[in-house]
């Protein structure tokens, strides 16, 4: 069955095409799986709380009629502004419009947010653009440029919040910058989502073609009940698509975790344990309260614009397993940078068992793909990665949870994490505080950062290892837990090319030193020369000749480094080889550039890497030459336990029995379509 919804249209519709509903929950109060609501173009001031599930066979399809016309909001229209003179304007709010929830008296917090200043999870938005919160009255009377900010030009328009008790009124005050708000498109958020079932297991839905923005969420951390403005909320078979989804305060979509009551931010409300332990307990329940492959999970994120959300576009813990995230253009997330902490990226995802990220184009964000915590048989393949670290020249200085940015993350994971046929041209490409992990064919235009470090809690005098889990192969029953080792790490085909440090990243180096305190080296160069040190597979195997596995102590060789593969890889500009990777070419003669440039058409990635790159000299990489991830005991393959062979380049095409390292399966002529 169909229903049809129209803005537009007058009360008392039946939904029918006729007669439409006016409001999407009208629908979703009565949709049964099967039936498909379609939405007419206009603008939906509501929070829609699914009511009803669909199925794998049939599942419930919420679609705007025409793509991106039909647009759901958090936010109301703020009008009746009074100016105060000096570009000042005050705005009063009867608290009765918020309900239970309002985001002007709510605080962002949560467990690993850094609350550098007080930050609600209400915001001010001018034209689309949410403003600036400061937190009294001279930041707005004089605003200060904020020096962090990638928009440092648009940090003057600033607001300010408090509440008239006696009124009961929330009272705003701004800054418009000489723009009268009245005549302006001005708005407060209202809601805390716009499209989110209010229980758990409310599966099988589609949501396409929407534009979804201005939601007051909170901040999402693993150990919380983790929300977007979008989200199935702890249920299975979502595909979300077609869709932008804008300015959320904290995530656009969540494919996170359920409410734990007693678990549930519990390093901030209780203190005594460390939050690390309470994510480790978290992990646990969930697996003996419904986690697994039946219930939660295979998601689809596809097809999406998400962009200036100020934590994450997509966030999730647990309830994003089995998931593929393919073909979405991420971008400009936490540009604001007035919420630090430790959940921050374009995409920020605990255990992304057996997740797919494909063909995404990531840029513009704090920190482009961050995996934290069991990337078992997660594969990152085919995205275009630029420009995912600190903006302009910025003054070096450090954020222990902030940090620089890089293009991909993987921390305290045992693996295996494949990562194949990327771009990745940010100052810095990868950060890997995790083991088992295998990089194959990418172009790498950036350092590797903390190799060896960043996965204890830092513990001044003690020590403190994070013991994380890894799970029964292609689920989600925990199968032990360890520490990381660092290493069981794999290099493959790849092409290293040292990019111009710029003035302010060679600073921050030279400021944190070759360890960072544990955190973050700041290495600002190309190569896989930071595993120097590390044993290859015949020299640690040695170790274990004769050792019957009893009456001989065990020295080092359990808790030691894991050996290291590299081989068919090329490096450029002064990029560093492993020093023990026999094969490889290191052009010291030919300068390389690279560039990526933005047309009207799409994305082109200009170089004379083809003029000196080798010929179809390497072998074709797969599951067999890649083995298995030391610690859960798993090969490198497709979800379903398939075999991987990559014969196939960044753009589809067929690799023959030999190849060029890099990306791309042939040399190109001129600059090269990366992305639309």
């Amino acid at each position: 069955m169909n229903y049809y919804v129209d803005a537009a249209a007058p009360r008392g519709g039946d939904g029918t095409k006729e007669h439409p509903f006016q409001q999407i929950q009208q629908a979703a109060e009565l949709a049964r799986p099967g039936d498909e609501v379609l939405v007419l173009p206009g603008t939906y001031r509501e929070a829609v709380d699914p009511k009803h599930a669909g199925t794998a066979e049939q599942p419930i399809i919420y679609r705007s009629a025409e793509k991106n016309g039909a647009h759901i909001t958090g936010s109301e229209e703020a009008r009746g502004w009074k100016g105060l003179g000096d570009n000042v304007w005050e705005l009063r709010v009867p608290n009765g419009i918020f309900g239970a929830y309002n985001p002007f008296t709510t605080l962002v917090s949560g467990d690993w947010f850094v609350a550098s200043m007080i930050a609600h999870t209400g915001d001010v938005y001018l034209n689309e653009k949410s403003m600036y919160e400061v937190t009294d009255m001279e930041g707005v009377t004089h605003p200060k440029r904020s020096e962090t900010s990638w928009d440092p030009e648009f940090s003057l328009y600033t607001w300010y919040t408090c509440q008239d008790e006696e009124k009961k009124e929330t009272v705003i005050y701004a800054n418009f910058q000489g723009l009268d708000p009245n005549q302006e498109q001005v708005e407060i958020s209202v809601r805390r989502n716009c499209f989110y079932p209010s229980r758990e297991g409310v599966g099988y839905l589609t949501l396409s073609g929407f534009r979804v923005s201005k939601a007051a969420t909170q901040w999402a951390p693993p150990t919380a009940y983790q929300e977007g403005m979008i989200g199935p909320h702890w249920s299975k078979g979502w595909v979300i698509e077609d869709c932008e989804i804008y300015e959320s305060k904290c995530s656009g979509i969540s494919l996170g975790k359920y409410l734990q009551p007693e678990n549930d931010n519990k390093w901030l409300k209780w203190k005594y344990k460390d939050g690390t332990q309470t994510e480790r307990d978290c992990i646990c329940q969930a697996s003996y309260e419904g986690w697994d492959k039946e219930h939660i999970g295979s998601h689809i994120v596809r097809r999406c614009d998400i962009h200036h959300c100020g934590q994450t576009g997509i966030v999730g813990h647990l309830g994003g397993v089995f998931s593929v995230i393919e073909d979405n253009h991420i971008h400009h997330i936490n540009n604001k940078q007035n919420l630090a902490g430790a959940e921050i990226g374009g995409i920020k995802m605990h255990a992304a068992i057996d997740v797919i990220f494909r063909r995404n184009h990531i840029h513009h964000c704090t920190r482009g793909i961050w995996l934290d915590w069991q990337a078992q048989g997660t594969r990152v393949t085919g995205n275009l990665f630029h420009d995912n670290s600190l903006p302009h020249d910025f003054t070096p200085g450090f954020e222990i949870f902030g940090g620089m940015g890089e293009d991909l993350f993987i921390e305290v994971s045992h693996g295996p994490t494949l990562v194949d046929h990327n771009l990745m041209l940010s100052d810095r490409s990868m950060k890997i505080a995790a083991q088992g992990v295998a990089v194959v064919h990418n172009l790498l235009y950036g350092s590797l950062v903390d190799i060896g470090i960043g996965t204890d809690n830092g513990a001044p005098d003690l020590p403190s290892p994070r013991y994380t889990p890894y799970h029964r192969i292609h689920g989600t029953q925990v199968a032990g837990f360890m520490t990381i080792l660092h290493g069981d790490a794999r290099f493959y085909n790849n092409i290293f090319v040292q990019k111009p440090v710029r003035p302010c990243m060679q600073a921050m180096a030279d400021m944190m030193g070759s360890d960072g305190n544990g955190w973050d080296d700041c290495n600002v160069l190309a190569g896989t020369f930071p595993y120097d040190g590390y044993p290859t597979f015949e020299e640690w195997d040695r170790q274990f000749e004769g050792y019957c596995g009893m009456g001989v102590p065990a020295g080092n060789k359990y808790y030691d480094h894991l050996p290291v593969w590299c081989a068919g890889n090329v490096y450029y500009n002064g990029a560093r080889a492993w020093e023990k990777e026999g094969d490889a070419l290191q052009d010291t003669e030919h300068p390389v550039e690279i560039r990526l440039e933005e047309k009207a058409d799409g994305w082109y990635l200009s170089t004379n890497l083809w003029e000196v790159l080798p010929g179809e000299e390497n072998g074709i990489i797969s599951t067999e030459l890649l083995g298995m991830a030391f610690e859960p005991e798993q090969r490198y393959e497709n979800p379903d336990g398939s075999p991987i062979v990559l014969h196939q380049d960044y753009f589809g095409k067929h690799r023959g029995v030999t190849t060029i390292a890099g990306p791309f399966a042939e040399k190109a002529a001129g600059p090269v379509k990366v992305s639309l």
